[in-house]
């Protein structure tokens, strides 16, 4: 019998996300875009002016933040349609418009930067004693006085915000080629049943009992990427190149550097992050010796890193993971576990279960005035849940910084600081599971759970950091980018870390990169995965033991959203981030998982 993913018309609404609350209809959309348009005209006006006194610049600011607040709502509600249903054209056609909307509006607000540095940080710093209504901008002009070295005249930055509609190209192909235009062939096995390979389905089939339903899963889709390699690779030539065309246009020495000023992180932090994560291989080979033993091979495939290594894996119905999740962060206080349940239920966040044309992978997405939405594809085990607990912890945090940042401005926190408070949810429930589900075939599921984890955040994103690296610096200095050389690369990184305890496919691992258009656009963003796993565990270590304060201070680091710089704000939370100890310490963690394995294994 062949399985199939069912259609969106066939999804119950009441596992679907509620974009209606955002816009009831395309066509309020549609009228929201009009009046959107309209503002961003209106606000020229000030173009000039900002000047004139601090009157002028905050009536600016204010219409600005108003301006940004719709271009927000109307990227979002394009985005969601967008991505739960990829052959939708009506929806494509919205999600395209908004990214033209939003490059429209970047350049046409271009001016402000400019200006408000020719005014001089004195002044500025003067008018913000003089008008309260520019007080709450304080931090925010701290900012761009640290970036001022590379902020373009007014006419350069209307040009970089207009070419972001076009630079975001490359990476829409790549997105389209691997949501809609890849044609899977289905995995097949040892019974010869059939099954549907998608990107909602992925995850679970390549972590199936039938290890012949695993290896031609992971094979087939890999192999569906292989066949557009050259596109691919074009794609992410380009996107790299448009990287590092920023970095020379806004006078940075490196794209690394290009990226992490621009968040204010030191490049140290990267470097550490790597170095420590070259140390540290040895734990995974001595885990991928481990997971070979439990599963009786003589050979460990790529395709068994997520074979499940109890013959009784749990079943976790959707809901079953929203009471367990609940329980887990009770150490937050009742106001986060009933925001948290509400969400996931009866107010619809989540568009929770796997359909034809649904994008790959997970993601958290909203802006004030909606709700932090989540996408994924729930498929009633602990990686389900995990997944569940992850977007549910980015949510959380944009819930309670919607409800305490009244600026735009610091409603934004950024990857570095959202990555933390998505793995601190599943730090929690993990040891909630840990500590409540006593059955041995439940505990080695879930610390396969938490190896997967791990495996993502510390295993494959700190490889795909260095591969971002390498790509740019080759760029820099002007070599080309081809599918071989991408796939080289890819492969001697992934053997590093595989050391001698996995048998490679070098060419099917070498395509990894192409799996990952999600990521790899975004410039140097993957890296923040590993630091993020790193200071979630460090700031749950404190709020389990029970010490003092610990919890309202994590609550305190979600309620300051971006109104101080990362580092700061995570260091008032009580976690040190540009030490490599963190990462260090989250080692630490894996390795007593990897212990806790070999002991149940016996």
């Amino acid at each position: 019998m062949r399985h199939t993913t069912r259609t969106r018309a066939e999804i119950p609404a009441q596992h679907t996300w509620d974009t209606a609350s955002i816009f009831a209809t395309p066509a309020e959309w549609e009228a929201a875009v009009t009046q959107l348009q309209a503002a961003v005209a209106e606000a020229g006006r000030f173009a000039g002016h900002l000047g004139d006194g601090p009157d002028t610049l905050a009536r600016f600011l204010a219409e600005s933040d108003a301006i940004q607040r719709q271009l927000a709502r109307v990227l979002v509600y394009a985005s969601l349609s967008y991505s739960v249903d990829t052959n939708d054209q009506e929806a494509a056609a919205r999600n395209d418009r908004a990214r033209g909307i939003f490059g429209m509006a970047t350049a046409a607000l271009a001016f402000a930067q400019p200006e408000m540095l020719a005014i001089g940080f004195g002044t500025l710093r003067r008018w913000l004693d003089e008008d309260e209504r520019l007080a709450p901008y304080g931090h925010f002009l701290d900012r761009l006085e640290q970036q001022q070295a590379h902020v373009r005249s007014a006419e350069v930055e209307q040009v970089l915000g207009l070419v972001r509609d076009a630079f975001g190209t490359a990476a829409a192909t790549h997105g389209v080629l691997a949501n809609t235009d890849l044609d899977f062939e289905a995995a097949r096995g040892a019974d010869g049943e059939t099954h549907d390979i998608t990107q909602g389905t992925i995850g679970a089939l390549v972590a199936h009992v039938d290890r012949d339903v695993r290896r031609s899963a992971w094979e087939n889709y890999a192999d569906a990427h292989r066949a557009f390699e050259n596109t691919m690779a074009n794609a992410l030539a380009a996107g790299v190149k448009q990287d590092v065309f920023v970095m020379r246009a806004r006078g940075y020495r490196s794209s690394l550097e290009a990226s992490l000023a621009s968040t204010f992180i030191p490049v140290e932090i990267f470097h550490n992050l790597i170095d420590t994560f070259q140390r540290n291989l040895p734990t995974w080979h001595r885990y991928w010796r481990v997971r070979r033993r439990m599963l009786g091979y003589d050979t460990l495939r790529e395709y068994d890193v997520k074979a499940p290594l109890t013959a009784s894996p749990p079943h976790v119905p959707y809901e079953t993971a929203v009471g367990w999740i609940a329980e887990g962060m009770r150490p937050l206080g009742d106001d986060y576990v009933s925001v948290l349940t509400r969400g996931a239920t009866s107010e619809r966040w989540v568009d929770a279960y796997p359909n034809v044309g649904k994008r790959m992978g997970a993601f958290s997405s909203g802006v004030p005035g909606t709700h932090p939405f989540i996408m994924m594809s729930y498929n009633d085990d602990l990686a389900g849940l995990s997944t569940l607990a992850h977007e549910l912890g980015h949510s959380m945090h944009s819930y309670y910084t919607f409800a305490n940042q009244p600026l735009m401005a610091y409603s934004r926190y950024g990857l570095f600081l959202a990555e933390v408070a998505s793995n601190f949810n599943q730090a929690l429930v993990r040891d909630h599971l840990f500590r409540t589900q006593t059955d041995p075939d439940f505990q080695i599921a879930l610390i396969e759970e938490a190896m997967g984890n791990f495996h993502r955040y510390f295993f494959i994103m700190p490889t795909l950091a260095r591969f971002e690296l390498e790509i740019h610096e080759r760029v820099e200095k002007g070599r080309a980018l081809t599918a071989s050389t991408l796939n080289a690369l890819t492969a001697e990184l992934f053997a590093e870390g595989y050391g001698d305890e996995l048998t490679m496919d070098a060419e099917r691992t070498g395509i990894t990169w192409a799996q990952f258009h999600t990521h790899l656009y975004s410039n140097f963003y993957v890296y923040q995965y590993a630091t993020g796993i790193a200071a979630a565990h460090a700031l749950a270590e404190g709020v389990l033991a029970g010490r003092p304060g610990a919890a309202e201070r994590y609550l305190d680091f979600l309620r300051a959203g971006g109104s101080e710089y990362p580092l700061d704000t995570l260091r008032a939370a009580g976690v040190d981030m540009a030490t490599p100890e963190p990462t260090e310490r989250a080692f630490a963690v894996l390795s007593g998982l990897v212990d806790r394995l070999e002991a149940l294994a016996g």
